[in-house]
């Protein structure tokens, strides 16, 4: 059997079969074919819930306290009540388990199983867990994006699994060829469907401020914190169209995607330079830091 799993756009084809994946739902460790969940689960009736990507490459987790500091923020957030020290230690046991020596972990909390569905939920409720380990080929990509504009809901910041949004503009795109979409909001870009974004312009580094639309992404703040280490100042700031379309250079940063340059944004006559020596540089200093064999 080979085992399909999307991670934004992105369709990885794992030839392991769902009974060589480690996986595991409320505690219990299984393989992913035999975890059953409930269709009364607040996950699956109203996407209530978050959920965290952690990579580890050459064995080494990458970020993981930044990541588990996200999935917190994202819990009290939403009001859910987790063991984020169990989810913790269950995500390194995943990772343990596999054997796998560079991969990620998908690890889900939803608010729990409702006796019956319901907008409004119990307080008593506990906590669902479920996470599995899979294993990743963290490989430059080159894209091809298009522009689209933002129709998400108006907590982005949060890493919630309702990503609806997010599904219809990135399939729109795929009927167009495309790897990925930036989005935009009233002219402004906000950011990928899996990814934040930055791009060059006079030779400068720009990527849009944090806010209520756009994730605080993981390898968006180690960049940033990479690149100042050498003396690369990235701005942070609105950022329009009219910049993107003016740019140099472009690339989308996620935790499966490192930095990918975009060839080419469809229905712009850009020139885009996937190899440019800001980005390069960038490039290779992040993954001096993190992805050095």
């Amino acid at each position: 059997m080979v085992f399909i799993c999307s991670l934004g756009n992105e369709l990885i084809w794992n030839f392991l079969s769902m009974d060589q994946i480690h996986a595991i739902y409320n505690g219990n460790f299984d393989n992913l074919e035999d975890i059953k969940v409930s269709p009364l689960s607040r996950a699956y009736t109203f996407s209530d819930s978050v959920y965290e990507v952690i990579p580890f490459f050459n064995n080494e987790v990458i970020a993981f306290n930044r990541h588990i500091e996200r999935l917190q923020y994202s819990c009290r957030s939403m009001n859910i009540d987790a063991n984020i020290d169990q989810s913790s230690k269950e995500i390194l046991q995943l990772i343990s388990l596999s054997k796998i020596k560079d991969g990620y972990v998908y690890y889900q909390i939803s608010r729990g199983v409702d006796p019956i569905r319901s907008h409004m939920y119990s307080s008593k409720l506990h906590a669902e867990t479920f996470g599995y380990v899979t294993s990743h080929k963290f490989e430059e990509q080159t894209l091809k994006v298009a522009l689209c504009e933002d129709i998400r809901w108006q907590r982005c910041d949060i890493k919630s699994t309702s990503l609806l949004g997010n599904v219809l503009s990135m399939n729109e795109a795929k009927d167009q060829a495309c790897d990925e979409v930036i989005m935009y909001k009233e002219n402004k870009i906000t950011e990928g469907g899996a990814s934040n974004v930055f791009f060059i312009k006079n030779n400068r580094i720009f990527t849009p401020s944090l806010s209520s639309n756009i994730l605080p992404g993981i390898t968006r703040e180690l960049l940033i914190s990479e690149a100042a280490k050498h003396e690369i100042k990235i701005m942070e700031q609105d950022c329009s169209l009219d910049d993107l379309v003016e740019a140099e250079s472009v690339w989308l940063t996620s935790s499966t995607k490192g930095l990918a340059p975009v060839s080419e944004i469809v229905n712009q006559n850009l020139n885009l330079d996937v190899s440019h020596p800001l980005f390069r540089k960038c490039q290779n200093i992040f993954k001096d830091a993190y992805f050095k064999e």
